[in-house]
């Protein structure tokens, strides 16, 4: 079987190299690509235009072998792993017949070839294209040996370098650069008591007396001939160091940034400006000289209203300068803390005042050379003082990388990002050279920059710099020199580092020093740790503390959990003793728990509807599962799962991937690709209708699983009603879905999970498929539980949030309690609303109470869509009390039931304030309600909504009454669409291609369709109740759901026909519906209310007085017809709509 061996590509997969060896798999000379430190080629293979795995299932095969191999960028690469160049010497020497090609990176080719001759050697028919290809690679590594031999012999390179700094990130700096062989020494000034100790080439400086300012740095560059400073903190950089050593020893090289580049750090405010000016993601925000104007700005906004902001001082402030307020009051006091009381004195001249974001922040470091930048893995620290993310914010007590919830997709954006702002400063004249550190925060909508430092971060550089595989003096060359295109940047694969920072007790307040340190030479004699200083100092031998922060214990392993427990496993063996023998030490005992534990990332693979997604989306959105939907891929591009997909926010991953002109194995990869990129470990088929190549089996294995809807292994193949019906038709009593991994024998993979369901005698397959069918969620949540192991231990692990519920009340009891009115108080909290019908003038003996019940039906679903729900809880007591009044009833008092799958509190809150409002126009109270929070029974986001209201009305003066030939209809108007026909209207706008957040096509004043659609059902009670007590009306009729011609026949009695004859013009919204639809007039008036809300019957010798009492109410009523004898149809138009 031929294979292809990918050998130091590092995170580096040139697109020619991707081109060779996609073509040998799909010309089928080669049947698996094996990559050697070469971490990215196998994501980048199953990207457009490759499309390949690693593993060719389906392959003749060559008998012949593929060696490619990177040319190192670095002599130390090459003497590191001179195995590497040994092997490839040793297949072209051995004449194995082997094809060799050597890329070089500097060139971006191969060495005496190219993509064709590579493949034709590999064909077997071109001796010499394979051999110019061995004797330039044969070449290539002969000039590597010789340049070896210079600069590494005594007579070569020994530079020197200077580390500017005392802290655990400058120990950790010199530790990495020391490992070079081009460096000798490597001087920390001033360095700290670890660097004291550390030997071999790392020392302190002598004579700085701690110092690490502007002079006294240039001096011991002259002093020492040295050929680097490194520059750790940022103030030396913000003062100008490197300024002054490119000006005063233009020789040396200096990695950092000079005093114009570090304006990044040194002012926040040049720094959102420059994000905003060049369209790189970050907070809004305004900047502010005058405190004055910020207080106004801040007075402006809806602060407690959930537009929380953040408060920054400009400047550098030892990393104080962020205020976190949370009510307008305290983002108030904030600006006057910095601008006013100049806690951070001069760093609080301006001011930046930003929006608060949410999601997971991340550390992102990058190298810059000035013109490009490469990002290295992501990290996450932990900035609180105390487990739990509580106590005070310190400097960093923990940290780790990679950081999990950076995916691939997210390292390149995050890149980009970088990348664009090192090219944006160099076209402003100020090229930056250093690290970059990016602070990112990972919203909801993408990943946003919080800040840049213009330093490496202390402490993730203590967990990064471990997984560093190229020599980094090498790249701080490189970034000085302005070749870091030149260097191959590797980190070690399958390596994580995690840190725990060790710190003297009280920290980040008063805290002891001078304790001495035990226990460090035990610490770092555990396999895989390091312990970096930061407070510490050398006293006659014996390492003490100096400061708050004191330890920077690393531990590295092949995942995050080994590099972790040996991090804490060192931990353990130190301890800060006191003068009385006491200890003083404080760690954090949760570094990286979250990333230990955190969830199970899903991908999806549907062409369906995707109804059994629906439970599994319930069950990661209320905690059941320790999971989350991270993409959904479909090869149908009108898919319903895909709406699922889009509906969980921007972050999720949600793509169609055609199939047209590709081979299985292709489309595979390229769905796979998307599944990797946005971070998926763990695949569900759901109702996916494509067979799966064996090279998509191979690569998901264990990974990936499918629902069938029988208990297999019986019916295995089989599809939808066939298989229920092969049920029934082998008479089992049995059946159900299974829940199985994914191979490539359809159907044949292990069995994870089944549920079982019994066949009933007169079964039919259509009625087990309805049996069936609604379990295959439920199955799907069962199986991923086994993965990930969540436990339901608790009514909030089941998804109901008791103390979300008690927080809603409390919010809406203002709101309740402005609907009183006499009878009641409108108080929530009790176990049942009370009223007294004598508080409300009514005499008991003959009063009739009327009760009616209602929704609002799917215009929900709108305000759902557009997170707009301030109006639909007015519509609920419109539907309910326009049916009570069309009795002759009085509205007293209502009630509302909400059902959600998870309740969001302020958006319910909204919901109950709208009913509040509804209940106010219509006059009644608010006096109770019920919230239902379901999440087996709605999808998250979802809710529903029932009202219930009741009324009363005197015995004699029920409606309707006495209604009869020669009486008069008039027509009151509707507000719009009210609350019935939505799911028409939903349709005509999917006809239309349109959205709610589209313009309005029938009316210019509102913003979008949504807001059009939104406005809230009229509520005809303060119109009508003055007719009623007047004794003017006869009968009333709510034109809801079947519009007129269904409602008013409601209220006439046999052998009474209504004649319409001046129904109004169709508004703006009707006939919109009316041309998009094609509808019918008649339809039109069964569908919709057409622009007349409520129809009144009137004697006609009591119509003026009942237009006349309307228009002090401020109603205009319109003559709609007359109610004549007659019998049939009991609504007769007598003129058309239009």
């Amino acid at each position: 079987m031929g294979t292809a061996e990918v050998v130091g590509f590092g995170g580096k997969s040139p697109g020619e190299v991707l081109e060779v060896l996609s073509a040998a798999v799909t010309e089928k000379a080669i049947a698996s690509i094996v990559p050697k430190r070469s971490q990215n080629i196998e994501l980048d293979l199953l990207n457009a235009p490759y499309r390949t795995f690693l593993s060719n299932t389906d392959s003749s095969s060559s008998k012949k072998n593929l060696i490619i191999y990177c040319l190192p960028s670095t002599v130390t690469e090459y003497m590191t792993f001179g195995s590497e160049s040994s092997a490839i010497r040793s297949s072209i020497l051995s004449g194995s017949g082997d094809v060799v090609a050597v890329f070089d990176t500097a060139s971006s080719s191969f060495v005496g070839g190219d993509a064709k001759s590579i493949l034709s050697a590999l064909s077997g028919d071109n001796a010499e294209a394979s051999a110019a290809l061995a004797s330039a690679a044969l070449a290539s590594l002969s000039k590597l040996d010789g340049l070896a031999a210079s600069q590494l012999s005594p007579a070569g390179r020994n530079d020197i370098v200077i580390i500017v700094g005392s802290g655990g990130r400058e120990h950790a700096l010199a530790v990495a650069v020391a490992r070079s062989p081009l460096v000798s020494q490597v001087v920390c000034c001033p360095g700290n008591g670890g660097t004291a100790v550390e030997g071999g080439k790392i020392s302190n400086a002598e004579g700085v007396n701690g110092k690490q300012d502007n002079d006294t740095v240039l001096a011991l560059v002259k002093r020492l001939g040295a050929h680097m400073v490194v520059v750790g903190p940022e103030a030396p950089l913000v003062d100008g160091l490197v300024n002054v050593l490119k000006e005063e020893c233009p020789d040396v090289r200096a990695f950092g940034p000079t005093k114009e580049a570090a304006i990044l750090e040194a002012s926040k405010a040049f720094t959102k400006d420059f994000l905003e000016e060049y369209d790189i993601p970050t907070a809004k925000y305004k900047n502010f000289t005058d405190a004055n104007e910020a207080i106004a700005y801040v007075e402006s906004l809806d602060i407690d209203g959930g537009d929380r902001q953040v408060v920054k001082a400009s400047g550098l402030a030892a990393g104080k300068g962020v205020l976190l307020p949370t009510t307008k009051a305290e983002t108030i006091d904030a600006v006057k803390e910095i601008m006013s009381d100049r806690a951070f004195g001069d760093a609080g001249d301006t001011c930046v005042v930003e929006s608060f974001m949410t999601g997971p922040e991340a550390s992102c470091l990058a190298f810059c050379d000035g013109k490009t930048a490469v990002l290295m893995p992501a990290a996450q620290d932990h900035k609180r003082a105390l487990d739990n993310d509580e106590g005070l914010n310190t400097g960093g007590m923990g940290a780790y990388a990679p950081a999990p919830c950076v995916t691939p997709d997210l390292q390149k954006e995050i890149e980009a990002m970088c990348i664009k702002t090192v090219q944006k400063m160099a076209e402003r004249g100020t090229p930056y050279v250093g690290v970059l550190y990016a602070g990112m925060m990972l919203t909801p909508n993408g990943p946003s920059v919080l800040e840049f430092n213009c330093r490496f971060g202390d402490p993730e550089t203590q967990v990064v710099l471990p997984l560093l595989e190229t020599d980094l003096y090498e790249v701080f060359c490189a970034c000085c020199d302005g070749t870091l295109e030149e260097v191959d940047v590797r980190f070690k694969e399958n390596t994580s580092a995690a840190t725990v920072v060790c710190a003297a007790l009280g920290y980040p307040e008063k805290y002891p020093k001078g304790m001495e340190i035990t226990g460090l030479t035990e610490a770092n004699a555990i396999s895989g740790v390091k312990v970096y200083h930061a407070g510490t100092y050398l006293d006659n031998e014996i390492s003490r503390c100096s400061g708050g922060r004191v330890l920077a214990v690393t531990g590295v392993g092949p995942s995050l959990k080994d590099g972790l427990s040996a991090s804490y496993n060192a931990v353990r063996k130190l301890a800060f003793v006191g003068s009385n023998g006491d200890g003083l030490m404080h760690y954090r005992t949760d570094i990286a728990k979250g990333a230990i534990n955190k969830k199970l990332r899903i991908g999806v693979l549907g062409s369906t509807r995707g109804t059994a997604l629906i439970p599994v989306i319930e069950a990661c959105a209320n905690g059941t599962l320790n999971a989350e939907i991270v993409a959904v891929v479909s090869n149908k591009s009108k898919a319903q799962i895909l709406d699922k997909g889009k509906a969980l926010g921007v972050t999720v991953t949600t793509k169609f991937v055609s199939s047209k002109g590709l081979s299985r194995e292709q489309y595979d990869a390229e769905c796979t690709s998307v599944l990797v990129g946005a971070g998926a470990e763990y695949i569900l088929l759901i109702g996916y209708m494509r067979i799966l190549s064996g090279s998509f089996c191979d690569f998901w294995s264990g990974r990936c699983i499918n629902v069938h809807p029988s208990l297999l292994p019986k019916h295995a193949g089989g599809m939808d009603l066939a298989v229920h019906q092969a049920v029934i038709d082998a008479g089992e009593t049995e059946s159900g879905c299974t829940i199985h991994e994914v191979t490539e024998e359809v159907d044949g993979g292990p069995i994870v999970i089944q549920k079982v369901v019994k066949v009933e005698s007169g079964e039919t397959a259509e009625s087990l498929k309805a049996k069936i069918q609604p379990l295959e969620g439920k199955a799907f949540v069962d199986a991923i539980g086994k993965v990930c192991g969540k436990e339901v231990i608790s009514y909030a692990d089941a998804g109901v949030d008791i103390e979300a519920g008690n927080e809603l009340v409390e919010i809406i009891k203002p709101a309740c309690k402005d609907t009183r009115r006499p009878g009641c108080d409108a108080d929530l909290g009790g176990f049942g609303g009370l009223f007294d019908l004598a508080a409300a003038g009514y005499d008991s003996a003959n009063t009739v109470l009327i009760g009616a019940t209602d929704g609002v039906g799917t215009k929900l679903r709108i305000a759902q869509a557009t997170n707009n729900h301030k109006y639909v809880g007015i519509d609920l007591v419109a539907m309910c009390v326009n049916d009570l009044i069309v009795a002759g009833g009085e509205p007293l008092f209502f009630l509302d039931y909400y059902a959600t799958g998870r309740l969001a509190v302020e958006e319910a809150a909204s919901v109950v304030r709208g009913i509040a409002e509804g209940c106010k126009q219509a006059g009644c109270g608010l006096i109770g309600g019920e919230t239902a929070e379901m999440p087996s029974m709605y999808a998250p986001g979802d809710y529903d909504l029932a009202g219930f209201s009741v009324g009363a009305v005197d015995r004699n003066s029920i409606l309707p009454s006495n209604v009869g030939a020669g009486d008069v209809l008039l027509g009151l108007t509707s507000s719009g669409i009210h609350s019935n026909g939505f799911s028409l209207v939903r349709k005509l706008l999917e006809k239309e291609g349109m959205g709610y957040e589209s313009p309005c096509p029938w009316d210019s004043s509102a913003a979008t369709i949504g807001d059009s659609l939104l406005t809230p059902t009229k509520i005809y009670v303060k119109s009508c109740l003055p007719l009623i007590k007047n004794k003017l009306l006869n009968g009333m009729a709510h034109i809801t759901g079947g519009g007129l011609l269904e409602n008013l026949p409601r209220v006439l009695p046999k052998g009474v026909v209504a004649e319409i004859t001046g129904h109004p013009a169709l508004p703006a919204v009707f006939k919109w519906m009316q041309e998009t639809s094609g509808l019918d007039d008649k339809e039109m008036l069964k569908t919709f209310n057409c622009g007349i809300g409520m129809v009144l019957v009137v004697k006609s010798d009591k119509v003026e007085e009942a237009k006349t009492l309307l228009q002090t109410v401020g109603e205009t009523a319109f003559d709609l017809g007359v109610l004549v004898s007659g019998e049939g149809a009991q609504v007769v138009m007598k003129r058309c709509l239009s």
